[in-house]
């Protein structure tokens, strides 16, 4: 799978290297389970290069920086181009100072956020990562799309190689999500997203034409204004803070008549600058939550990272990551049109 993304969007004209790195982090994506950030986002990275109106040549730079923290122009390069260098820059700035913060303008759709963030936990560390998107999310109380899905990332150490691995959109799920359910012809359900008028509803299509996504919480009465409020906590650390675009200034989603300018912040902590035993501690704590007495015995309660954990290790049983034939074959016919082979085959079909 990944030799196929690097292969299609090289036909595009993208260098090697960040060909690789737009692969990697997709297929970790689909590994993990987000099929929502994996290869059903294949055909917009390759339309973003075809355009021009994402650029394929140069590197980030640096623009300003202390010991401790960093602004990074992203030159309007591939998400994960810009993501890869800035979360290395702040590690490298964690080992030396205890913590690096570094934030990015002129970047574009990066992946996974939790891709980013775990990379700190090779080395130990914390690690944290936020970007702003497009507005696809409808303020509490409001009709109108004025914030992103403005994912949250925090990726923290345990012992073992074991990890507590936070993944999540501040609304109430990503619009991948919705526009699956709406590629296999399924309703969704309450508490996703609204309809034009701001009302919840279960049906994909009203979200996708002129609706929105809502926060997580759902409505006010449920809470929602929290998400609401992380929504913009996020918009505050990448857009505002790096100077990028922010709110209803970002272009409309897959509408590519202008660059992005997408914000991004990538965190990384030393533990060994705090108290001692910190690795000790998490182990502790996650043993606590998956040890509870679940509600209901054939599900057990689990911690942020473990079902991504279990959805690896299905796909190792299977001896790779499952397709559903719907998205391969989309795929494949994207790969046709730009002249690519071998295609990705669709021979090895497994009962649901």
């Amino acid at each position: 799978m990944q030799s196929f993304i690097e292969r299609c969007m090289m036909a595009v004209g993208t260098k090697p290297h960040h060909a690789r790195s737009l692969a990697e982090v997709l297929v970790e994506g689909d590994h993990r389970g987000h099929y929502s950030h994996g290869l059903n986002r294949m055909d917009m990275y390759v339309k973003d290069i075809q355009t021009g109106i994402c650029a394929k040549d140069g590197e980030p730079v640096v623009e300003k920086e202390t010991v401790a923290t960093a602004l990074v122009d992203g030159k309007n390069l591939l998400g994960p181009v810009v993501g890869n260098f800035c979360m290395e820059l702040a590690i490298k700035k964690a080992k030396e100072v205890g913590i690096g913060w570094v934030v990015a303008q002129g970047s574009n759709h990066y992946g996974i956020a939790g891709y980013y963030a775990m990379k700190a936990l090779k080395e130990n560390m914390i690690g944290m990562s936020y970007t702003n998107t497009s507005p696809l999310v409808v303020p509490t109380r409001a009709k109108e799309c004025t914030l992103g899905t403005n994912p949250i990332s925090v990726a923290a150490p345990a012992k073992d190689g074991d990890s507590f691995v936070l993944d999540m959109a501040t609304s109430a799920v990503a619009l991948g999500k919705v526009e699956l359910h709406e590629r296999r012809g399924d309703s969704i359900p309450e508490g996703w997203g609204c309809d034009p008028a701001g009302k919840l509803t279960t049906n994909p299509k009203r979200v996708l034409q002129g609706g929105g996504l809502v926060p997580i919480g759902g409505d006010e009465a449920t809470g929602g204004y929290k998400g609401y409020g992380l929504g913009m906590m996020v918009e505050v650390f990448c857009g505002i803070l790096a100077g990028a675009q922010y709110s209803q200034h970002i272009r409309t989603w897959k509408v590519t008549d202008r660059v992005a300018n997408l914000g991004q912040c990538f965190v990384a902590i030393n533990p060994e600058n705090f108290a001692p035993g910190f690795n000790d501690r998490m182990t502790d704590l996650l043993s606590i939550q998956r040890g509870l007495d679940p509600a209901d015995p054939d599900a057990p309660v689990l911690a942020a990272g473990d079902p991504e954990r279990m959805n690896m290790a299905k796909c190792e049983k299977l001896g790779g990551i499952p397709y559903h034939i719907k998205v391969v074959n989309y795929m494949n016919e994207c790969a046709q049109r730009i002249g690519v082979s071998p295609l990705l085959p669709c021979d090895k079909l497994i009962s649901e």
